[in-house]
C-alpha cells in the first residue's frame, strides 16, 4: 500500500477547482482500489490516493451539510486500525445538497480522492481529504454511530505545530503525524471523524456567521474574564478550537467570552478556510453566562489629560450604531480629552462616487455624544484622496480628532491636505509642526492603499501635546496560524515595518528638536506589543508602548479566533513615561462580546503634563 509521506509536494500539481479553493491531484491516475477510509486519510495531511479512484469505502453517515459551497457528508469507518495517526472520518463531497443518504446510513462510496484547499492555495491553508465524483450505496439505516473522541485538555498537546519541511518551503504536508507531540497533528488525525467537547469555555464570542470559539483547556493563559490571550508567536494557545452549526442557526446560543458550553458538543471535525480546524456541531452545550458586563473606566482628575483611541469600524451616517458609540466614549470611557478615532468613513459610506469629505460621519457623532451627556466635542481631520487609502472599497476611511474644547485647545497651522506632508521645525527653542492637522510623508510608498498618520498639536494647562493619530496596514493576506507552512508567513509585516520606521523617524524629529516634548503615537497599529513593528515605532526608546503597563492578561483590544491579542496601542515619549504619574486602561466594551459594536477595545491614557 503507498505510504502518505511518499506524496510529496514536488509530485503534486495544483488545480484551480473555484476562486476560493484548490484540489490537489497526483499528475498521473490510477484505476480504482477498494480501500478502507484509513488508508485514504493515511499518516500524513496528503492522502496517498489523491487523485485516484477508490471504491466501495465502507462507513457509517455521522453528518449531513445540505448548505454552503461545500456540500456533502461525512462517513466514519466503525472499525479503526490500531494507528492514531490515521483518521477513520472523510468527508464526501456532493456539490449539491445530498439526496438518497440519512445519518445512521451504513454507506459504501466509490468516487476520486482529492485534497480540498480551503481559500485556495494561495492562502496556505491545509487541505481537506475529501471523495469527490461519489457514486454511493445505502447498506442499511438507523445504524448506531461511531463513539465521538473527545478532545480533551490531556489529548492535545502544548506544542503547536512541527517545522515545516525545507524541501518543501516550510509545508507540514507530507510530514508523518504525531498527535501526541503536536496540536496540529491531533486535530489532524481527527479530520472527517466525529468528535466530542465537554463543559467548554468560550473565548470567541458568537459571530453573525454563527460561529464561536471555545478552549478544552481551562487554564491555558486565562485572563480574567475569560479569555485566551495571545501573549507570543510561540504561544499559540492550542486549546483553542472553532465551533459551527450543523444544525439549525436560529438555535446557535449567543455567546460572550468567558460563557461556558455545559454539557456536550460533538460533530464531525472540518478544517475551515477562516480558523482551520472546525467542530461542525450536530449536539451542542447549553449556554451557561459568565455576566459579562462591559468596562468602564475612571474619570480623568482636572489636572490629568486623557487621550483615546477607539476604532469604530466603518462609521458613517447610515449606520445605526451612533448612540451606541456616544454611550461608550461618554459613559465607558468618560469623555476623553482627546479622542483618536479610526475608519471614519466619508459622508456616503461605501457609495463609492468620488465622495471623500466626512463631516457629517463626525459630527452625527458629536451630536450623539452631546445627547447623551457628553461634552460637544469639536474635531479635525484631513479627507483622503479618493480611494487611495485602503479599507472598505467607496468608504474612504481616516483617522479623526475629537477634542473637548473647554479642556484641550487645537493648534490650527493650515496647509494640510491629502498629498501635502508636515514637518518639524524649532519655534523659540520649542518643536512645532509646520502644518497641523497634517500628514506625515503622505507620498511616502509605505502608505500605499493604506491610512496616513494625521499629527496635530495640542495645548493642555499651558503646555503642547504633539498627538500622532496612526492606522497602520491590515494583517491580509497573512497565513494562519493552522497553515500547511509553518511558522506561517507573515507577509503584511513588510508595510507595517516601513510605516512604523516612519512614524518613528518623525517623532525622533520632535525629540531631537526638543528634548522634552510630549509626544503620543496611538491608534489601530494592526500589531502586537510583541512585534517587530511595535519595537521598531518604539525605537531607541522615543516611543514605549504604554499597554505594557498592564498585567500580562489586561493587554488584549480584540479577540481573533479564539486568542485575546493587542491591536490597539498608545505609545508615549520619554518625557510622559519618566514622570511615572500616567495610567493606562484597555477598557472592553467590544471585543468580547456577541453584541459588539465594533471589533476593537478602545484604549486610554492618563497622564499629567
Amino acid at each position: 500500500m503507498p505510504s502518505k509521506s511518499s506524496a510529496r509536494l514536488a509530485a503534486l500539481t495544483v488545480a484551480a477547482a473555484c476562486s476560493a479553493a484548490s484540489t490537489i491531484v497526483l499528475t498521473s491516475p490510477a484505476h480504482a482500489e477498494s480501500v478502507r477510509v484509513h488508508d485514504i486519510q493515511g499518516s500524513t495531511r496528503i492522502s496517498p490516493y489523491a487523485g485516484r479512484q477508490v471504491t466501495d469505502v465502507a462507513g457509517i453517515v455521522t453528518g449531513i451539510r445540505g448548505y454552503g459551497s461545500s456540500r456533502g457528508f461525512w462517513i466514519q469507518d466503525p472499525n479503526p486500525d490500531a494507528d492514531p495517526a490515521t483518521s477513520e472520518g472523510v468527508f464526501v463531497f456532493t456539490g449539491s445538497a445530498p439526496k438518497g443518504v440519512a445519518v445512521g446510513d451504513s454507506v459504501t462510496v466509490s468516487g476520486t480522492v482529492a485534497e480540498y484547499v480551503p481559500g485556495g492555495a494561495a492562502s496556505g491553508n491545509q487541505s481537506l481529504t475529501q471523495i469527490t465524483k461519489p457514486t454511493t450505496t445505502v447498506v442499511s439505516s438507523g445504524n448506531a454511530l461511531p463513539a465521538a473522541t473527545a478532545i480533551t485538555s490531556r489529548s492535545v498537546p502544548a506544542a503547536y505545530a512541527p517545522t515545516g519541511d525545507a524541501a518543501a518551503n516550510g509545508s507540514i504536508n507530507a510530514l508523518p503525524l504525531k498527535p501526541s507531540t503536536y496540536a496540529l497533528d491531533h486535530y489532524e488525525a481527527l479530520e472527517g471523524m466525529s468528535v466530542r467537547v465537554t463543559d467548554t469555555r468560550v473565548v470567541g464570542a458568537t459571530t453573525p456567521y454563527t460561529e464561536l470559539w471555545v478552549t478544552v483547556k481551562p487554564h491555558e493563559n486565562r485572563n480574567r474574564n475569560g479569555g485566551t490571550v495571545y501573549g507570543s508567536y510561540n504561544g499559540q494557545n492550542t486549546g483553542r478550537l472553532k465551533i459551527q452549526s450543523l444544525g439549525p442557526t436560529a438555535d446557535f446560543p449567543k455567546a460572550n467570552v468567558g460563557d461556558t458550553l455545559t454539557g456536550s458538543t460533538a460533530g464531525p471535525l472540518d478544517y475551515n478556510q477562516f480558523g482551520g480546524y472546525t467542530l461542525v456541531a450536530s449536539e451542542l452545550g447549553t449556554l451557561k453566562s459568565a455576566g459579562l458586563q462591559r468596562e468602564t473606566t475612571r474619570k480623568q482628575r482636572s489636572s490629568e489629560l486623557a487621550v483615546a483611541t477607539y476604532n469604530v469600524e466603518n462609521l458613517d451616517p447610515t449606520d445605526d450604531t451612533f448612540a451606541a458609540h456616544a454611550s461608550a466614549i461618554v459613559n465607558n470611557l468618560k469623555s476623553p480629552d482627546i479622542v483618536s478615532l479610526e475608519e471614519i468613513q466619508d459622508n456616503n459610506g461605501a457609495n463609492n462616487d468620488g465622495t471623500v469629505a466626512a463631516d457629517q460621519t463626525l459630527t452625527k457623532l458629536i451630536d450623539a455624544i452631546a445627547a447623551a451627556g457628553g461634552p460637544t466635542y469639536d474635531w479635525r481631520s484631513i479627507d483622503p484622496a479618493d480611494g487611495v487609502d485602503g479599507g472598505q472599497p467607496g468608504g474612504n476611511i481616516r483617522q479623526a480628532f475629537l477634542f473637548n474644547p473647554e479642556r484641550v485647545s487645537f493648534t490650527d497651522r493650515a496647509g494640510g491636505d491629502a498629498t501635502t506632508a508636515t514637518d518639524v521645525t524649532k519655534i523659540r527653542g520649542k518643536a512645532r509642526l509646520t502644518l497641523s492637522p497634517g500628514r506625515i510623508a503622505p507620498a511616502d510608498e509605505a502608505w500605499e492603499n493604506s491610512r496616513k498618520p494625521l499629527a496635530g498639536e495640542f495645548v493642555f494647562r499651558g503646555r503642547t501635546v504633539f498627538v500622532i493619530a496612526n492606522h497602520f496596514g491590515s494583517k491580509g493576506g497573512d497565513q494562519g496560524l493552522t497553515a500547511q507552512y509553518q511558522p506561517p508567513s507573515r507577509s503584511s509585516e513588510t508595510q507595517r515595518h516601513q510605516q512604523a520606521t516612519l512614524v518613528n523617524a518623525f517623532v525622533k524629529d520632535i525629540l531631537d528638536t526638543q528634548k522634552n516634548a510630549d509626544v503620543i503615537a496611538l491608534g489601530d497599529i494592526n500589531d502586537f506589543e510583541f512585534s517587530r513593528t511595535t519595537q521598531l515605532l518604539e525605537g531607541r526608546g522615543e516611543l514605549w508602548s504604554a499597554i505594557r503597563s498592564l498585567p500580562r492578561g489586561e493587554r488584549y483590544s480584540y479577540v481573533y479566533q479564539g486568542n485575546s491579542q493587542v491591536l490597539d496601542q498608545i505609545l508615549i515619549s520619554p518625557s510622559i513615561r519618566r514622570a511615572c504619574d500616567f495610567e493606562y486602561d484597555s477598557v472592553h466594551v467590544n471585543a468580547e462580546f456577541h453584541d459588539q459594536i465594533s471589533d476593537h477595545d478602545p484604549q486610554i491614557l492618563r497622564f499629567r503634563p
